[in-house]
């Protein structure tokens, strides 16, 4: 029989796609993803054995290889370049047949995102675009900010990622990174070397490390998309000037968005802070243009010198994602042919803001809320430690609720010489940007039974 689980978690029954009251207790044995594995009733769960019974052996926690095409139940050999290792990912998350899915949800390959004219021609927006993409982004910000508070030592990256992936749901939206040229989960999660691109997984994060979260979500046919990285419980002095020092790459760069800007001009910014400060500039993944396709034009390299192409107008809309590394700019890919991580095994940090142009400068489509947890400079020490030993509940917010508040807040536009004002998925590979641009009865479910908590 099926256990109880809280009504609220917003999953769908895996039968009949009303709300789920019930977990099968062989999924929470196994610790499988809860999607897939939540019903409404006995009744439901006991038609649906038969075929559910079969996940119990197919889904297992495994490696990740060939870019997500392919499991191992061994971790593959590999020179790795810091202490951080890959560990055993959970299955592919499902999404209700509710949801609206973007092109590449089932066959892995954006095809009509490759096709576009906007891969070579970065697009001006529609006033009716850009509400289209404010409203994703506010929605992704919301995500994020519940990702935030979820992180503190001994969660995994896995729970990060059920709980973005939930959230993303219960918003409405669709988790963009979800089988993009087959990535496997829901967000990225970039732990200490992990440049990017990092797969959520079964390690715990631990006291000291620091973390990125990258999330992009998918709503009414717009993709928004952010990141930002943070610490966990206490965290050396120099990781901490690395966050800070990120961060006000991203914010300088920001500033200087408006029309008639170079969009090569940026990298210069950028680098000119990261390496005053005596951090380097990644240089193989750079900003990209976003809208009704996750990636597209322009290219936005972070490093200077850059040969972008293109002079920003009125109505383009793009992210700028700095990586800058506590040692040398050189990164090199795990075999799951998706982490990207230093060469020197030294921590990297980034931050991502997605912005419209506007006639003076920018609107950050992104920006930080009132509500969003704090980052570490704007705490104390000791209430960043208060707030990660709290017991928290990441339980999504009902879809209306999400909608009605992100809808509900103002525009965030940014003046040439709007200073401080502003706070900044995947990120794009220089390469792929110019190319590309690129988851009860007895009698009949064999002993297993309905229980309530």
């Amino acid at each position: 029989m099926a256990e109880a689980q809280d009504p609220s978690s917003g999953l769908p029954c895996d039968k009949c796609g009303k709300p789920a009251k019930l977990s099968c207790p062989k999924c929470l044995e196994l610790k499988l993803p809860r999607e897939g594995g939540a019903f409404c009733s006995q009744e439901c769960f006991k038609e649906a054995w038969g075929q559910h019974k079969k996940v119990h052996k197919l889904q297992q926690w495994l490696y990740v290889t060939n870019r997500g095409q392919g499991r191992t139940q061994s971790m593959p050999d590999f020179p790795w370049t810091g202490d951080l290792r890959p560990d055993l990912v959970s299955p592919r998350r499902s999404v209700p047949a509710s949801i609206p899915l973007p092109e590449y949800a089932e066959s892995s390959i954006p095809a009509k995102e490759q096709d576009s004219r906007q891969q070579t021609s970065a697009p001006v927006r529609s006033a009716k675009q850009i509400a289209g993409l404010r409203k994703a982004c506010r929605i992704a910000r919301g995500i994020l900010d519940k990702g935030h508070a979820a992180i503190r030592p001994g969660v995994t990256t896995d729970e990060i990622d059920r709980v973005i992936h939930e959230a993303t749901l219960a918003a409405g939206a669709y988790p963009s990174p979800l089988n993009y040229y087959s990535f496997p989960k829901s967000v990225c999660t970039s732990v200490n070397e992990v440049v990017c691109h990092g797969i959520p997984d079964k390690r715990p994060l631990q006291n000291g490390d620091i973390v990125n979260v990258d999330v992009t979500a998918f709503y009414k046919g717009f993709h928004g998309d952010l990141n930002e990285t943070y610490v966990v419980g206490e965290v050396d002095a120099a990781s901490k000037k690395l966050l800070k020092v990120t961060y006000e790459c991203l914010e300088r760069a920001i500033e200087a968005v408006k029309p008639g800007v170079r969009y090569r001009d940026l990298g210069k910014i950028i680098s000119q802070h990261a390496q005053g400060n005596g951090f380097s500039v990644i240089t193989t993944y750079c900003g990209h243009g976003i809208g009704d396709h996750f990636h597209c034009a322009p290219t936005i390299p972070h490093y200077h010198p850059n040969k972008a192409v293109g002079i920003m107008k009125e109505g383009q809309t793009f992210t700028i994602e700095p990586m800058i590394n506590m040692g040398k700019a050189r990164d090199v890919t795990w075999p799951d042919g998706w982490t990207s991580v230093t060469r020197d095994g030294s921590r990297s940090a980034q931050y991502e803001h997605t912005m419209v142009v506007t006639a003076e400068g920018c609107e950050v489509l992104t920006a930080r809320l009132p509500t969003s947890p704090p980052l570490w400079w704007e705490v104390s020490d000791k209430q960043q430690q208060q707030q990660q030993q709290q017991p928290w509940a990441a339980e999504p917010t009902a879809q209306a609720a999400v909608v009605q508040q992100v809808e509900s807040l103002p525009t965030v536009p940014v003046a040439k010489d709007a200073g401080k004002q502003q706070d900044q998925q995947a990120a794009v590979s220089s390469a792929e940007a110019e190319g590309v641009v690129r988851g009860m009865d007895a009698t009949t479910t064999n002993g297993v039974h309905a229980q309530q908590e």
